[in-house]
């Protein structure tokens, strides 16, 4: 390993004489050379070995002088590129205004020598300040533009810098699938150039990308990948930040051996190297690992020692996740109070971090620059193009104008007889088809009515058939019990024990009765929403009230995170269909399960949420959900029964309502089901 070291040592000192002896070399022949375009490429060169080892001020002295001598011989191109070599040294200095001001300099001085690839650059340049600002919609066009001309010249470093600063940018604008298509596009080159630091940050983002999109197995795949390809001795950070996020990714799998073999290494290695944020993470993740292995001590003193990190570093995301750890950890253990201390953390929380990092959406923003840098290059070199040719424009030939203008009337003529000659023609076809239009209109209203009715009649059927068996269960489980009391079959103390049973079953009774009596007052013949505002909340409260025996019974968690906004639905149809998804969910859920129920807003519309942790559905048995020819029906975890119509009649009634709904889920991990509606009555 010393030799190894000092034969680095070796090279990077050989590397740097030599860099230095060539600064010396290209200084003494500037110092001889005649004042002339040739003196200017030498001092460029000069420039360039200088930024090369960031002795910024040396190289700004140069450019200057650079500068004022290529001004002084009309050189255009040593005046584009001292600009352009000032505004990277702005840049490094994080003066953006002095580097926008430069870029747009050298951009201007390109144009005229019309060097599209120094356009190029210079976009790509400025596409990575915007991008740092957070101005994404300026920079991707810049970076865009840029783009087609590296790809086309084989400009692999400019590429590479180009197709990470668009990764980048589509992340922050929250389109992943369009970051993770350019982060292997700047892998791909990185392979190309052997840039091995870029090749771990981009595997590394891909990977994040693939949790974050919640494909996992691709996610375990790029993590391995960047493993492998670790340097013990450099990479310290980084493998100390990999190792729990893939522990963490095989946990999804319930894979608890290589999750804890990757958790273990990571608590350890993170500890070792005294890396406070890779620690935390680390032991949120195996905290959750024995968390669900049931051995509760050893969680409750790791998601300890997370906490106090936390709050040491103040990370915020871990400390969520501290939080939700703690729910479930305390909840297990049946200490409610603490659990409910602990959400109210949560929520206060995630409420802070929910009005700080907002996704942002690439919308357009002023950008830095005066001389508006989002042009395509192929635009500004035509303007460049447009200005050369105007002295030589047609309009200068009295000939050519007058002859053009002979032209212009013999067409115009023509053009007049041609119109006169099919004007009656053209006014008989058209209203032949106008006769036409009108009754292909009054057909297609007749059949879209017909089937309306249709569907709207197959929604009764499947409506009253899915409450007539509820309601149906719910009363003869209540005669049953009072049977039992009446025949003196169980004593007094015994029916006693039952009454919370009963009180569920009347509950659910009532709460169907009152739906189906809403609707019978209005709806005797049409079954069309009544859409009104009203609060989300409202509804998860109510409806989770009705399942808290069952959740109880199984010792299922119940994790309310619901948020007190309005949908602009019909309430009665949204709270059957609200009451059918959390009746599932506790169905599906086994014992310490956890189900959560969420609404946000999602570009304007309501995202409603009911998830849990329970059996979840295969791929097959989820095309048959929302089928309603297949009338498709499982047991639950305890044997419980069902009419197999509840999913049909929701996905009916949700759709009634100008919303749609879908489901999501994995077999032995659980299930999500979203409803999207709208938040307020269409505009007119």
């Amino acid at each position: 390993m010393k030799q190894l070291l000092t034969l680095a040592v070796c090279l990077t000192s050989l590397f740097v004489f030599s860099q230095n002896e060539k600064i010396d070399e290209l200084t003494v022949q500037l110092t001889y050379q005649n004042q002339d375009s040739t003196k200017v490429e030498m001092s460029l060169m000069l420039i360039n070995e200088l930024y090369a080892i960031e002795d910024y001020n040396k190289a700004l002295l140069y450019v200057n002088q650079t500068s004022k001598l290529s001004e002084k011989l009309k050189y255009t191109k040593g005046l584009a590129e001292s600009s352009y070599y000032r505004a990277l040294i702005y840049t490094e200095r994080n003066d953006y205004f002095n580097a926008i001001d430069n870029y747009n300099r050298s951009r201007k001085y390109y144009l005229q020598i019309s060097d599209t690839l120094g356009v190029a650059k210079v976009s790509n340049s400025i596409g990575l300040i915007e991008i740092k600002r957070g101005n994404y919609a300026v920079g991707l066009k810049n970076s865009l533009s840029a783009i087609d001309i590296f790809e086309k010249q084989g400009l692999r470093n400019e590429l590479s810098s180009a197709y990470n600063n668009l990764a980048e940018a589509y992340f922050k604008t929250n389109q992943i699938d369009k970051a993770i298509d350019f982060n292997f596009k700047a892998l791909e080159v990185r392979k190309l150039i052997n840039d091995n630091k870029g090749i771990k940050a981009s595997t590394k983002n891909i990977a994040d990308l693939y949790s974050i999109r919640k494909e996992h197995r691709k996610a375990i795949e790029y993590y391995e990948k960047v493993l492998e390809i670790l340097n013990p001795e450099t990479d310290k950070d980084l493998r100390g930040e990999i190792l729990p996020k893939l522990g963490s990714e095989y946990l999804r799998f319930k894979e608890f051996d290589k999750a804890s073999m990757y958790l273990s290494e990571g608590l350890k290695y993170n500890r070792k190297q005294g890396n406070e944020e890779g620690l935390l993470r680390a032991l949120n993740a195996v905290g959750n690992l024995n968390l669900q292995k049931r051995k509760v001590k050893l969680a409750e003193l790791q998601l300890n020692e997370a906490y106090a990190i936390a709050q040491k570093i103040d990370n915020k995301t871990e400390l969520l996740e501290n939080y939700k750890l703690h729910i479930a950890l305390d909840s297990t253990r049946g200490y409610f109070q603490n659990a409910f201390f602990w959400q109210n953390k949560y929520y206060d929380l995630k409420e802070t971090l929910a009005e700080v990092d907002q996704p942002i959406f690439p919308i357009e923003v002023d950008p830095l620059d005066i001389n508006d840098p989002t042009n395509s290059i192929e635009d500004d070199l035509n303007k460049v193009d447009n200005k050369t040719k105007e002295k030589s424009s047609w309009f200068n030939n009295p000939l050519v104008l007058y002859g053009t203008i002979a032209a212009l009337v013999i067409l115009l003529t023509l053009l007049l007889f041609n119109w006169l000659k099919t004007k009656t023609y053209k006014d008989t076809i058209l209203e032949q088809n106008d006769k036409l239009a009108q009754e292909q209109e009054r057909n297609e209203a007749i059949l879209e009515q017909t089937h309306h009715l249709e569907e709207v009649n197959q929604v009764k059927d499947k409506l009253f058939s899915i409450v007539s068996h509820d309601l149906k269960d719910s009363i003869s489980s209540i005669k049953a019990f009072l049977d039992l009391l009446k025949e003196d079959s169980i004593s007094r103390d015994e029916f006693n024990d039952l009454i919370p049973e009963l009180s569920e079953n009347a509950n659910n009774a009532s709460s169907l009765l009152f739906n189906l009596l809403n609707w019978s007052k209005s709806q005797m013949q049409n079954l069309e929403p009544k859409p009104e505002l009203f609060n989300m909340q409202e509804i998860f409260h109510n409806k989770m009230a009705l399942v808290e025996q069952k959740v109880e019974d199984k010792r299922i968690v119940l994790i309310d995170e619901s948020q007190r906004d309005f949908v602009y639905a019909d309430k009665s149809m949204l709270e059957i269909v609200i009451q059918n998804l959390i009746t599932n969910a506790v169905k599906f859920s086994r014992t310490g399960d956890v189900i959560t129920v969420s609404n946000q807003d999602v570009n304007g519309k309501a995202l409603i949420c009911v998830e849990d942790t329970g059996v979840g559905i295969s791929r097959e048995n989820i095309d048959k959900l929302f089928n309603a020819n297949k009338n498709f029906t499982t047991v639950g975890t305890k044997n419980e029964k069902g009419t197999g119509l509840g999913l049909t009649i929701a996905k009916d009634l949700v759709e009634l309502n100008n919303g749609r709904i879908w489901v999501e889920s994995t077999q032995n991990v659980g299930s999500k089901f979203f409803i999207e509606l709208p938040k307020a009555a269409p505009q007119a």
